[in-house]
């Protein structure tokens, strides 16, 4: 009997790659190296103020309003005025990027869960199909996905910037379901992010999968889990529905 669900989708950032250490990390190399950063800078903070600002700027590159070069730019010059350093040019804000680039990318990392649950859902779930659905930046995603060793793992790659449609629009989840051949009730869709994954999912006919790390207040609308280790069982449960 054929699986109801025959693709299962893992959003990238947050939910297979620790994005928000990697990020944190980054931030703090390379202002150890920023001229003029205040000696009592509560680093806590501005790793917060960093996230912050990032939502927001890839919020506005999502809906179009902005470039992704531009969502760089746009985070920086936020923050170097925060931390009072001036009014930063494009110039200027582009290269403390690209340090800052070299120090995210060294620390990029799986979460440890991921790897096994990969080798678990190959075994165990052969006739499903894997893969990535994701904003940003087709290059730097691709990039990703080769560096950390899931591009063979994972074929089926739907990126925002090559489909012309972003989380949380219904828009990505349709072409992705037309670029596997399939319908969105036979997909399921793993995301860290509640509105932006697991609900958008639902809202476009897919299996909505809410990676719940933190254990916050969950709704009942779509299934919640608190670690990937848990994503074969849901998986065999759908199949049996």
């Amino acid at each position: 009997m054929e699986p109801t669900v025959r693709a299962l989708l893992f959003d990238l950032d947050g939910t297979l790659i620790d994005h928000d250490t990697a990020a944190s990390l980054a931030l703090a190399e390379t202002l150890a190296t920023t001229p003029d950063v205040p000696s009592d800078l509560d680093r806590d903070h501005a790793a917060r103020r960093w996230k912050e600002l990032e939502r927001h700027a890839m919020d506005r590159y999502a809906a179009g309003e902005i470039t992704f070069l531009g969502q760089r730019r746009l985070r920086i010059v936020s923050l170097a005025a925060e931390l009072r350093l001036g009014a930063w040019d494009d110039t200027r804000a582009d290269a403390w990027f690209a340090t800052y680039l070299r120090h995210y990318e060294a620390a990029w990392r799986l979460f440890p869960d991921v790897r096994p649950v990969l080798d678990v859902l190959i075994e165990r779930h052969p006739r499903v199909r894997l893969g990535v659905l994701t904003n940003g930046d087709s290059q730097q995603q691709r990039h990703k996905l080769r560096e950390i060793g899931l591009a063979d793992d994972l074929p089926a790659v739907i990126i925002s910037s090559e489909v012309g449609a972003a989380k949380p629009s219904p828009e990505i989840f349709e072409r992705a379901a037309d670029l596997l051949g399939l319908r969105p009730g036979h997909i399921a869709y793993v995301g860290d992010r509640l509105r932006t994954d697991a609900l958008a999912a639902e809202q476009a006919g897919m299996h909505g999968i809410w990676l719940n790390r933190h254990g916050g207040p969950a709704p009942s609308s779509v299934s919640v889990i608190q670690t990937l280790h848990d994503v074969p069982a849901l998986l065999t449960s759908l199949n049996r529905t």
